[in-house]
C-alpha cells in the first residue's frame, strides 16, 4: 500500500539539495582566485574549471528531463546525492587542473540531476501555487551562495584552507540523502494529468517555447556568469569582492521569499521585464563605479536577477504545462548550457585584455606568479582592475536586448489565455 504524499518534508529536502548546489556555486566562486594560485592556474584554466559546473549541469539536467517520467524522481535525487559526494571528495583532494576538472564535473551533474527532479516536484505538489512556490525552492540558491561566500570570506579570515571550505557541503549533502531515502514521491504532474508521451513532445516544439528557451540564455549568463567570475571581476576594485558576491545572493534570498505579492500582483512576464531593467542598470554600475557606491551597484543588480531563473521555470509550467518536466529541464540546461560556453569564451577575453595592459612582450603567466609587491604584481594588478569592469560592461549588452525582448513577449501574453491541466492529487500516484 502506497504511502500517504508529504508534501512539505518534500519540499524542505528539496530546498536542502538546492542548499547544496548553491553552497557549491558560492564556495567554488569564493576560492577559484585561491585555486588559480595553488595550482599556478591561468584565468582560461579557471574559466574551464568554472564552465565545467555549467555545461555538466545542463547535461544531467536535460538527460533527467528525458527520464525523470520513466525512472522517478527518487532515483534522479539518490543520483544527485552520490555524484554531490564524489564531487565534493575529489575537489577536497585534488592534485591540480585534471582532478579539479573531473570534480567540477561530477558537482555541475549532482546540480542538474537536483533540478531535473526537483523542479517538477516542487510544481507536482503544488499545482496551484507554482510560480511562487518555485521562487521559495529557488531562494535557497542565492542562499546558499550567501552562506558560502561568507564561510570563505570568514574562513579564509581564520586561517581555514580551501580543503575545510569545501568539506563544510558534507554535512547538508548527507541530510538531504538521508531526508529523500525516507520519503515517497509522486509522479510528475503531466503523468497524474494523463498527458501522453507524443504530446508532450509537440507541447515542446511551438514557437513559444522555442523563444522562452533562447531567452533562457540572457537570464542564465546575467545572473549566474556574473555571480561565478565577481570575486575575480572585481577584486582589484575593491577589497570585499566576496561580500559583493553575499550582498547580491542576500538581495536574491530576500526577494524570493517573497515572491508571492509580487508575482500575484504582477505577470510573470511583467516581472522579467523589469527584472531586465534592473539587471542591466546594476550591471553598468557594477562596471563604472567604485568605493561604497560598489554595494548599492550590486543591491541593484542582486534586484534584477532575483526572479529570472524561477519566473523562467514558472513561466514554462505556468503557460506550457504539457511539456511537463522534460519543458521546464530544458530550459534550465539551456540557460547552464549558455553559461558555461559564455564562461569559456570570456575566460580567454579576461587573459586577453590583462595581455594588452601589461608591458610589450611581457609574459603573461611571469606577471600572474609574480611575488607579491613586486613591480610586476603590482603591474598585473592594476591590469585586473581594467579588465575586471571590461568584461563587465561587454556583458551588459545582454540585459539590453532581454529588456527588448521581454517587452514583445509582455504585450503577447497579455492577450493569451492561460491554459489548465487536470490535476491529480499527489497521494494517489507514487513513484
Amino acid at each position: 500500500m502506497a504511502k500517504a504524499i508529504q508534501p512539505n518534508k518534500l519540499f524542505v529536502a528539496s530546498c536542502m539539495a538546492l542548499l547544496v548546489t548553491s553552497l557549491s556555486f558560492g564556495i567554488r566562486a569564493g576560492i577559484l582566485g585561491e585555486l588559480g594560485a595553488k595550482f599556478d592556474l591561468s584565468a582560461s584554466q579557471l574559466g574551464v574549471i568554472a564552465s565545467t559546473a555549467f555545461w555538466g549541469f545542463p547535461l544531467a539536467v536535460v538527460i533527467g528531463g528525458f527520464v525523470v517520467d520513466i525512472i522517478g524522481m527518487k532515483r534522479l535525487l539518490l543520483a544527485a546525492f552520490i555524484l554531490h559526494l564524489a564531487g565534493i571528495l575529489l575537489t577536497i583532494f585534488a592534485t591540480g587542473f585534471s582532478t579539479l576538472f573531473i570534480s567540477t564535473l561530477f558537482i555541475g551533474m549532482a546540480n542538474g540531476t537536483v533540478e531535473a527532479a526537483c523542479n517538477p516536484l516542487v510544481a507536482t505538489i503544488f499545482p496551484d501555487n507554482k510560480t511562487t512556490k518555485l521562487n521559495h525552492f529557488h531562494l535557497w540558491f542565492p542562499g546558499g551562495i550567501v552562506v558560502g561566500a561568507l564561510l570563505v570570506f570568514f574562513m579564509s579570515k581564520i586561517g581555514l584552507g580551501w580543503q575545510i571550505q569545501v568539506g563544510s557541503m558534507i554535512i547538508p549533502t548527507l541530510l538531504y540523502g538521508y531526508l529523500f531515502l525516507q520519503l515517497d514521491m509522486p509522479v510528475t504532474e503531466r503523468v497524474a494529468a494523463g498527458i501522453s508521451t507524443k504530446d508532450m513532445y509537440r507541447a515542446v516544439f511551438t514557437p513559444l517555447f522555442a523563444v522562452i528557451f533562447i531567452l533562457m540564455f540572457g537570464t542564465a549568463i546575467t545572473e549566474l556568469f556574473t555571480g561565478q567570475w565577481i570575486e575575480i571581476l572585481l577584486k582589484n576594485v575593491t577589497e570585499n569582492s566576496i561580500l559583493i558576491l553575499a550582498m547580491t545572493a542576500g538581495v536574491q534570498t530576500f526577494g524570493r521569499a517573497f515572491a508571492g505579492p509580487v508575482v500575484h500582483r504582477m505577470s510573470p512576464t511583467g516581472v522579467l521585464l523589469i527584472s531586465a531593467i534592473l539587471s542591466a542598470l546594476g550591471l553598468y554600475m557594477l562596471g563604472h563605479v567604485s568605493g561604497n557606491m560598489i554595494f548599492l551597484a550590486a543591491f541593484i543588480f542582486g534586484m534584477g536577477v532575483t526572479y529570472f531563473w524561477p519566473c523562467m521555470i514558472g513561466f514554462v509550467s505556468e503557460n506550457l504545462p504539457k511539456t511537463g518536466a522534460l519543458g521546464m529541464n530544458l530550459v534550465g540546461g539551456a540557460g547552464m548550457f549558455a553559461v558555461s560556453i559564455y564562461t569559456i569564451f570570456m575566460g580567454g577575453v579576461y587573459d586577453s585584455i590583462i595581455a594588452r595592459q601589461l608591458p610589450a612582450g611581457a609574459s603573461l603567466d611571469a606577471y600572474r606568479t609574480a611575488a607579491a609587491g613586486s613591480p610586476e604584481a603590482a603591474e598585473f594588478a592594476k591590469a585586473q582592475g581594467v579588465a575586471g569592469p571590461e568584461i563587465l560592461n561587454t556583458t551588459l549588452v545582454i540585459p539590453i536586448i532581454l529588456i527588448v525582448a521581454f517587452t514583445l513577449l509582455y504585450f503577447y501574453m497579455r492577450n493569451r489565455k492561460k491554459p489548465e491541466i487536470a490535476h491529480v492529487a499527489a497521494a494517489e500516484a507514487v513513484a
